[in-house]
C-alpha cells in the first residue's frame, strides 16, 4: 500500500514552521520592530517558494539518478546529501565566495555577514559573473549529456531529441556545443570581463568532466567487488549537480535580502521540499508512469543554464527563471498524461 502524498512532506511541513519561528527571532533581533519582524518573515516565506519553484527540476533529476542508487547511498544522500545541500550551498558557499572575491578570512566574511550585509552582498554581487558562467556551464553539459545519448530511446519533442540523440556517435559533441556557447556569449562581454567568464566556465567544464569520470570509475570499482552501482560516484555527482543548482537561486536570494541568515533560513525551508519531492518520485516511480516528466527537466535545466548565461549580459527576473522550469514540467505532465490516457 502508497503512502498518502502529504505523509511525504511531513519534515517539510515541520522544517517550514521552525524556519518561519526562527525568521521572527531573527526579524525581532535585527529590527525591534513588530513591522521590521513581519517583512522579515515574509522575505523568508518568498524566498522558500523562489527555491522550490527554481528546485522541480532538481527534485526531477535527483531521482532520476537516486532509482540507480542502492538503496544504503539513497538513505545517505537524503541524509547527509540534504544536510550538506543546506548548510553547504546556503552558508558556506556564499562566504567561501566572499572569503576568495575579498581576500579575507572565514571568520571576517561571518562578521561581514552579520555586521555589514550591504558590503558582503556587493561582494557577491560583483562575483555573480563567474559564477554564472561556471554553474550555466555545469547545468549545459549535465542537460547535453542527457540528450546526446546513444541509449536514449524515449523522445517527448521527437523531431529535436532524435537528431541530438544521433548525434551522439561524433565523441566530444556535447563538449563543442558549450564551447561554442562560451565563445558565442563572451563576444557580448567587455575585453576586461570577458577573459574572467571564459576562465570560469572552462572551470566548470572541467568539474563536470572530472566528476563524471571520478562516478565511472567509483562505479567500476564498486562492480568489480560485487557492490550495485550507484554508490559514491552517483553521490558525488549529486552534490556537485545541487550546488550547480543552487548558483542561480543563492544569487537571486540577495535581491530581497542581504542578510546571510535570513537567505539561508528561506531558501533552507525550501531545499527540504526538493527532499520530500525527491523521495515521493522514487517511492511512487512517478518518472515511470509519466514518461515525459524527465525530459521536461532537463529541458528546464537546459533553459536554465541558458539564462545563468544571459546573467552576465542582463539581469533576468526570478519569476521568468522559476516559471520557465515550471511551464515546461506541467507541458511534459501534460504529454504524459496523453499517452497514458
Amino acid at each position: 500500500m502508497s503512502r498518502p502524498t502529504l505523509s511525504y512532506f511531513r519534515w517539510a511541513f515541520i522544517v517550514t514552521v521552525v524556519g518561519l519561528l526562527l525568521g521572527v527571532w531573527v526579524g525581532w533581533a535585527y529590527t525591534g520592530t513588530i513591522r521590521g519582524t513581519m517583512g522579515i518573515f515574509f522575505i523568508c516565506a518568498i524566498l522558500a517558494v523562489l527555491e522550490i519553484s527554481l528546485s522541480f527540476d532538481n527534485a526531477i533529476v535527483n531521482a532520476n539518478k537516486l532509482k540507480t542508487m542502492t538503496p544504503a547511498w539513497q538513505r545517505r544522500f537524503l541524509t547527509w546529501g540534504i544536510l550538506i545541500a543546506v548548510f553547504g550551498m546556503r552558508i558556506v558557499f556564499p562566504l567561501l565566495v566572499v572569503v576568495v572575491a575579498a581576500n579575507v578570512g572565514p571568520w571576517e566574511a561571518v562578521r561581514l555577514a552579520a555586521t555589514e550585509p550591504q558590503t558582503y552582498a556587493d561582494i557577491m554581487h560583483d562575483a555573480q559573473l563567474g559564477i554564472s558562467a561556471f554553474g550555466g556551464t555545469f547545468l549545459m553539459m549535465v542537460a547535453l549529456s542527457y540528450f546526446i545519448d546513444t541509449e536514449k530511446d524515449v523522445h517527448w519533442i521527437r523531431r529535436i531529441e532524435e537528431r541530438l540523440s544521433g548525434w551522439a556517435s561524433i565523441k566530444g559533441i556535447e563538449i563543442a556545443v558549450v564551447l561554442i556557447f562560451i565563445l558565442g556569449f563572451s563576444r557580448f562581454l567587455p575585453p576586461e570581463t570577458a577573459a574572467e567568464f571564459v576562465t570560469a566556465a572552462l572551470y566548470g567544464l572541467v568539474t563536470f568532466l572530472c566528476v563524471d569520470v571520478l562516478g565511472h570509475v567509483l562505479d567500476k570499482q564498486d562492480a568489480a567487488s560485487g557492490v550495485a552501482k550507484g554508490g559514491l560516484g552517483a553521490f558525488l555527482y549529486l552534490e556537485v549537480l545541487d550546488a550547480s543548482f543552487s548558483f542561480d537561486g543563492v544569487i537571486g536570494a540577495f535581491a530581497l535580502s542581504q542578510n546571510l541568515f535570513i537567505i539561508a533560513i528561506g531558501l533552507g525551508i525550501g531545499a527540504m521540499y526538493v527532499r520530500s519531492m525527491t523521495i515521493m518520485l522514487v517511492e511512487k516511480g512517478t518518472l515511470n508512469e509519466y514518461r515525459y516528466l524527465e525530459h521536461g527537466a532537463f529541458y528546464a535545466i537546459l533553459l536554465l543554464s541558458v539564462i545563468m548565461y544571459a546573467h552576465t549580459l542582463f539581469q533576468v527576473p526570478e519569476l521568468i527563471t522559476g516559471l520557465g522550469g515550471v511551464a515546461l514540467i506541467g507541458l511534459a505532465f501534460r504529454s504524459s498524461l496523453k499517452v497514458n490516457a
